[in-house]
């Protein structure tokens, strides 16, 4: 693995799975993995559990942790390439990502999508080129259409806690003041992919997801009858893809409540976080035994700790070839 940035950067899912469901056990099982390395952390948007538990499995694997609030602790970058750099954009990217490598040996980006152009944010301008101008390893730490360390942790989550049988998942919907980003829901789905489970998504008409992530499971637009026999419920708004970035139902309607959780199959509510209670879900079901949203945030520190050891082992497999051609 020479980045982490999709699912497409895995050769072998289940055995980062095994490895972050041993981190869950044993944090301290490679504490100096990471010993004279350096994780920098850049975040172009605000962050709790990612900043905090990406921190944490640093501190875990013996790495130092340097953190750079983008939008305020530093010049703001230009991406394009022939600009005239005349405006507010005092750096580029080139120099930007090239410094940076001289400073850390793996590098987090944080860059959400702007919601105002479809072709510019599914083009993921920013973590690409961080990948194409820097010469170390990139972490996605929730792009403008995909969080996988999110995805990884939510896979721990289904595993500490699935039925004896393939499990029933379905993704629902829910409303929301606010536009938000497909990067959740995208992630889950394509990381769907290689779990054991049967997917269901519903969510209101003109909800529908980008094929890319979506054209390969079940659109039930009826939630009641998608919930029935559920054993996991992942709720999460997202703004429409069609209509993109705007919010065309905010109706209660689709809030997820005790009643609704009754139709499952003694169902497990998940939800990323943070999350607005009686509005996407009702104090009932937040509050209830049946909510992993704080496992999912626990998890979150084992399944980055998972992703840096794999890319550190990478780096070292490469130096050690390096000095060995030499």
């Amino acid at each position: 693995m020479e980045h982490f940035i999709s699912l497409n950067d895995i050769k072998a899912p289940e055995q980062l799975l095994k490895k972050a469901l041993n981190y869950q056990q044993h944090p301290l099982a490679d504490h100096s993995l990471g010993k004279h390395k350096t994780l920098g952390l850049l975040f172009f948007n605000s962050s709790l559990r990612t900043r905090l538990s990406m921190q944490k499995a640093a501190a875990n694997l013996g790495l130092n942790c340097l953190v750079l609030n983008v939008e305020k602790d530093s010049w703001q970058l230009e991406f394009e390439d022939g600009v005239i750099m005349n405006a507010n954009k005092a750096e580029h990217i080139k120099e930007a990502a090239a410094v940076i490598s001289q400073y850390c040996d793996l590098l987090g980006i944080r860059a959400f999508a702007q919601l105002d152009s479809k072709e510019k944010d599914y083009a993921e301008t920013i973590i690409n080129a961080f990948k194409t101008y820097a010469s170390i390893p990139i972490i996605n730490m929730e792009s403008a259409t995909l969080h996988p360390l999110q995805s990884l942790a939510d896979w721990m989550t289904i595993e500490d806690n699935k039925p004896i049988h393939r499990p029933k998942i379905v993704l629902s919907w829910a409303p929301h003041p606010r536009a938000l980003p497909q990067a959740v829901a995208n992630s889950f789905l394509e990381w769907g992919q290689v779990m054991d489970a049967d997917i269901v998504v519903t969510h209101p008409k003109g909800y529908e997801l980008s094929e890319q992530f979506a054209t390969n499971y079940t659109i039930e637009y009826d939630q009641t009858k998608a919930l029935k026999d559920a054993d996991f419920v992942y709720v999460k708004n997202w703004s429409s893809f069609k209509a993109y970035g705007q919010v065309l139902n905010t109706s209660s309607e689709w809030t997820i409540d005790a009643k609704k959780m009754a139709i499952t199959n003694k169902g497990k509510f998940m939800h990323c976080l943070p999350i607005r209670r009686n509005v996407v879900a009702t104090d009932a079901v937040l509050d209830a035994p049946t909510a992993l949203c704080i496992q999912q945030a626990h998890n979150r520190v084992p399944a980055a700790q998972a992703v840096l050891a794999e890319l550190l082992v990478q780096q070292e497999k490469q130096s050690n070839a390096s000095a060995y051609n030499l």
